[in-house]
């Protein structure tokens, strides 16, 4: 399959209330697979949400009550993976026949991450990547992602992949999903200024690869009424405007960017096109100079306890004998 359509869904979440955001979810994946799209995806923190505007009762030196109840909210709206939540979602790719890619709010423990999930046309969960380096005050809630949760997925579709908000914008990242071969590179976000746009069509052109940006479109009436963040409390405030947009290969912008609005940006894109722009620049192969430059990149998973010893041999069951 070498022609398709592909959709980014410019959407906002209902803050602190999963259930109905996953409701909005559903609608948005319906009026997609009425589009005829192969691959749709939405932005940053979709699920879960993004507390925009919100400091989590934090100062340089001090944590306050009030921003521990926040944090508290915002683990009890964050989900599992896998989990209940992962499987409802599973089920709106399966009734696309579509491969679905979203932003969620994982709680692992008592940490959460922010991440981005990615589903088959079945419905089966293929797996994560969580974001390598929260951005500023995103650090005081969320925890970073490691080597091993940076994957590129060989699907039917192409070559499938995510980078998160600003982790577009680490080279080294970038080169190690060129060198995976990515053709359709998703970019969940929540940034909102016009830079971004430059920013998309500059990966598109260094990678040759499309480039899908999703960004919320939120507004302070998708926040519940206690929610204290500094933009105000009236309903009519946008706390992210949007941006999404399609890009192809050759940097050329073929869908959006919208703002201020909800929206489905589609476009009919042709995967040959990603070979026909790396005749004169594949950045991960002839166009690169091993000879002088090297990346190194740890898959491995960082526990921060490891167990081993007599006492780890003697939880371990023994094997069935039908597998000796």
């Amino acid at each position: 399959m070498t022609k398709l359509r592909v959709a980014v869904i410019q959407a906002g979440t209902t803050l602190f209330d999963t259930p109905a955001t996953l409701d909005r979810m559903q609608a948005h994946c319906e009026a997609a697979a009425a589009q005829g799209v192969k691959l749709a995806v939405f932005p940053e923190a979709y699920v879960g949400g993004y507390p925009k505007g919100l400091n989590f009762g934090a100062v340089l030196g001090s944590r306050f009550p009030e921003g521990r109840d926040d944090y508290l909210r915002y683990w009890k709206s964050a989900i599992a993976v896998p989990g209940p939540e992962t499987d409802r979602i599973g089920s709106f790719a399966a009734n696309m026949a579509a491969h679905l890619v979203v932003g969620v709010i994982e709680r692992d423990g008592a940490t959460l991450y922010c991440t981005a999930l990615f589903f088959g046309p079945d419905g089966a969960l293929l797996g994560k990547h969580r974001k390598l380096m929260p951005t500023g005050t995103e650090r005081l809630v969320w925890g970073q992602g490691d080597g091993s949760t940076i994957p590129v997925f060989d699907t039917e579709i192409g070559r499938l992949g995510a980078a998160i908000c600003w982790e577009n914008y680490m080279p080294d990242l970038r080169q190690s999903m060129y060198a995976r071969g990515i053709s359709l590179w998703c970019a969940p976000t929540v940034d909102e200024r016009d830079i971004w746009q430059a920013s998309m069509r500059h990966i598109a052109y260094e990678g040759r690869t499309f480039v899908l940006s999703a960004c919320q479109f939120m507004t302070r009436g998708d926040a519940p009424e206690d929610y204290v963040c500094h933009q105000g409390s009236d309903p009519q405030t946008v706390l992210i405007r949007g941006g999404s947009v399609i890009v192809s290969p050759l940097g050329e912008i073929i869908a959006g960017p919208v703002h201020d609005r909800e929206a489905i940006l589609t476009a009919d894109i042709d995967l040959d096109d990603i070979i026909r722009g790396k005749y004169d620049l594949d950045v991960a192969g002839h166009y690169a100079r091993p000879d002088v430059f090297s990346l190194h990149v740890n898959e491995e998973a960082r526990t921060p306890v490891s167990f081993f010893g007599a006492a780890c041999a003697a939880n371990t069951p023994e094997p069935d004998a039908s597998e000796t």
